[in-house]
């Protein structure tokens, strides 16, 4: 018994059809993931889009040059009767006129709009910053809750792998047996049932592997088939403190601090709007050339060239309320995103509330399930040896074995769904759950 027990548990350890494949531990996943996601990687381009948006010159701060150049050419027949009576004609008279320069103009005062917006492009640009964190954040999760899901399964696998060998060793007892005349072929083939339906069993739960792990490298945007094997122990922070937590989603969780952003979006959006009510001033100056022709006129042809300068300023004095009316919209969104900021909180900390509870039980039942799978491995033990001499039936020995099986996997989960839930506290309070 010991040779046999001994083989069927170093499978459960390690199945002899993975050897040779690559290890892939959870943090290489997330190293991989930061690096090649596509949700990940647009996610920085857009924070890249806006660390290029903050300029002065996109909050209407520099002055704008342009250079100007037009050319108008005619052919004309003309005739003109001059005050003395006189009439000249000319067909295919031409005329020509050209300018260039350069103009200069220069928004010096606009109610200190410009001010206003540039520092909305500033808190747009924090705003892409904790998008990116959030997306980050999300993404490993994903990642980390695939990789340990695929833990479960593949020790599930694992313990199918054991059950067959069991399975296998069942029937060239019952075999033995009725060579001798113990039992009936009745056992032999009912034996036979049980390994078959051990292999169907394993057929699934290798599928549900291989779709994990499909889905995996999906996460890791990679070769889909690329094979690979994930550790088999789970790791958990049992240091978590609900109090502690709280203090930390405050500080950390992406979402309120978004929207911490948004209100103060809104107060600078609410600031932009009264600059309306003030006047807008703005220097302009150029330097143009000009020259014309004309084949018909008193003058022939003139030149001119010289600087232009000036000062426009306008104010609104009446535009239908529109002012009081945009002032007083901007004035409800800075409440509603304050009113957001309560809300979102309550719902962040309500979560993180849900999520620790749920820990602590699962953490509990890690506890007695891994009691439990001790307790079925030794009975099952037992009664293998007690099969061998023929002390108990078949059917309690499946019953034995099924019992095992169901402890496993009743283990695993109860080990998946601790993970699970630290993994959902730390993507609440803005880490990443290694």
């Amino acid at each position: 018994m010991n040779r046999i027990t001994s083989f069927i548990f170093l499978i459960f350890i390690q199945s002899a059809g993975l050897k040779g494949q690559e290890i892939l531990t959870v943090k290489e996943a997330v190293g991989i993931t930061l690096e090649n996601n596509y949700d990940i990687r647009l996610s920085k381009n857009d924070f890249l889009i806006t660390q290029e948006n903050v300029s002065y010159g996109n909050a209407g701060m520099l002055p704008s040059v342009v250079g100007n150049f037009t050319q108008n050419n005619s052919l004309q027949n003309s005739t003109q009767v001059q005050a003395t009576g006189d009439t000249r004609s000319l067909n295919n008279a031409k005329n020509n006129n050209m300018n260039y320069g350069v103009s200069i103009g220069w928004t010096i005062f606009d109610g200190l709009g410009m001010f206003s917006r540039y520092d909305q492009l500033k808190e747009l640009e924090k705003q892409g910053d904790f998008q990116l964190k959030k997306i980050i954040i999300t993404r490993v999760s994903d990642v980390i809750a695939t990789y340990y899901t695929l833990v479960e399964q593949q020790n599930l696998l694992s313990a199918i792998d054991s059950s067959i060998i069991i399975s296998k060793e069942r029937l060239r007892t019952a075999e033995n047996r009725f060579s001798i005349g113990k039992v009936a072929r009745l056992e032999v083939l009912n034996v036979q049932v049980n390994l078959n339906e051990d292999e169907s069993n394993r057929l699934r739960q290798a599928d549900v592997v291989q779709n994990l792990k499909i889905n995996l490298n999906s996460l890791l945007a990679r070769d889909l088939m690329i094979d690979f094997v994930v550790t088999e122990e789970f790791d958990f922070d049992e240091g978590l403190q609900l109090t502690e937590l709280f203090d930390q989603a405050r500080i950390q969780n992406p979402d309120l601090q978004i929207i911490a952003i948004n209100k103060r979006i809104a107060e600078l959006e609410m600031k932009n709007v009264r600059a309306n009510r003030y006047p807008t001033v703005r220097l302009n100056t150029g330097y143009n050339f000009s020259e014309s022709e004309s084949s018909l006129g008193f003058v022939a042809s003139s030149t001119s060239r010289g600087l232009t300068y000036g000062i426009t300023a306008s104010i609104n004095i009446f535009d239908g309320f529109n002012q009081r009316r945009n002032e007083r919209v901007a004035k409800i969104q800075v409440d509603n995103a304050d009113l957001l900021i309560g809300q979102q909180k309550l719902l962040v900390e309500t979560s993180i509330a849900t999520a620790y509870q749920t820990y602590q039980t699962n953490m509990a039942l890690v506890i007695l399930e891994e009691r439990n799978e001790k307790i079925a491995r030794q009975n099952l033990e037992i009664t293998l040896e007690k099969y061998r001499i023929g002390t108990i039936s078949t059917v309690e020995f499946r019953d034995a074995q099924e019992n095992f099986i169901n402890a496993v996997s009743r283990f695993n989960s109860a080990k998946l769904q601790a993970k699970l839930s630290e993994v959902a506290i730390k993507e609440l309070i803005g880490q990443v759950a290694l």
